[in-house]
């Protein structure tokens, strides 16, 4: 019988293949049994995981990463796909922000609604959204497997070495060290919503900036 979710390997991480012809709250059960079996083999491993078989919106995405965590300790550093260069600056963000200290730094699952705030004294890997309304701030890096739409506080020591990474950017207020960055004035909302991709903010020369996250820039900034 076809198993409506398969789990195959790949290096420094997983490929989760979904059935497209389920429901999709059905198919988020069988995620959840199909890695409540294997959680023995996870253990506490950290891993980058790539969703395949079938198209999945941001918000489906999201699900399927509580769902994989709320049922094993596996600890999922990024979300990958077809686009392999992409797939490697992203991952390079992640490790360099492990290469700054010894431990990885808090990992928090879940999202940040309203009138939340999230203060933390090292680096953080949030696994949710930042929703407008809501507050998460670091004495050293923040890294969102998600969506920051409210405010994002990097270096909150005062440090401006430091950086925020979220795979949709479009925070209410955004600092870094001591320096804020400007957010630009709305304009006017079109029907078709612009593609989303991964972006990095951090100081450059003396001002707080947000750039789309490509290889040449990670090599150029100090982190």
């Amino acid at each position: 019988m076809h198993s409506p979710v398969i789990i195959k390997s790949f290096q420094n991480g997983i490929a989760v293949i979904l059935d497209d012809t389920l429901a999709f709250p059905i198919l988020l059960e069988e995620v959840g049994l199909k890695f409540r079996e294997s959680a023995a083999f996870f253990k506490d491993a950290k891993m980058a995981v790539s969703f395949e078989g079938r198209k999945l919106t941001a918000e489906e995405e999201i699900e399927l990463v509580e769902q994989i965590t709320a049922n094993c300790r596996l600890h999922i550093v990024c979300l990958v796909g077809k686009d392999e260069e992409k797939n490697q600056t992203y991952l390079k963000a992640i490790h360099q922000a492990d290469k700054k200290e010894e431990s990885v730094g808090q990992f928090y699952r879940g999202s940040l609604k309203n009138g939340q705030i999230l203060e933390v004294e090292s680096s953080i890997v949030i696994i949710g959204d930042i929703y407008p309304g809501s507050s998460i701030a670091a004495k050293k890096d923040i890294i969102i497997i998600g969506s920051l739409y409210g405010e994002a506080y990097a270096g909150a020591g005062g440090d401006s070495g430091h950086f925020v990474v979220a795979l949709d950017m479009s925070p209410e207020k955004l600092k870094i060290g001591n320096v804020k960055y400007d957010i630009p004035k709305k304009t006017i909302k079109w029907p078709v919503r612009p593609k989303v991709q991964p972006k990095i903010a951090y100081e450059k020369a003396g001002k707080a900036v947000i750039e789309p996250i490509t290889k040449e820039l990670l090599n150029m900034l100090p982190i």
